[in-house]
């Protein structure tokens, strides 16, 4: 799948927060973008994929040189501001 075209795919989820939750993440859906996220994560060939309770995804993706790298990690939010709609999005 092009980058375009599994961008299009994630923002294509509902995944807008609730200010008066006190769960983490804030609202179930979120945790359904998470499980999506890992699935991909695998297909791509990441190891030790994982969603926490919280929501947050974990993997790792194996170094592709013999020299010894410094591991980075990257971080992201995946839920959308309360302020703008989080259904029914058309994606362009």
């Amino acid at each position: 799948m092009e980058l375009v075209q599994r961008f299009l795919k994630y923002v294509s989820y509902d995944t807008q927060s609730s200010e008066t939750s006190s769960s983490a993440p804030s609202t179930a859906k979120q945790k359904v973008l998470a499980k999506v996220l890992a699935q991909d994560l695998k297909d791509l060939g990441l190891t030790s994929v994982k969603v926490s309770r919280y929501g947050v995804v974990y993997g790792t993706l194996k170094a592709n040189t013999p020299v010894k790298s410094p591991v980075i990690g990257l971080i992201a939010h995946m839920d959308t501001a309360l302020e703008m709609p989080g259904a029914n999005v058309q994606p362009r």
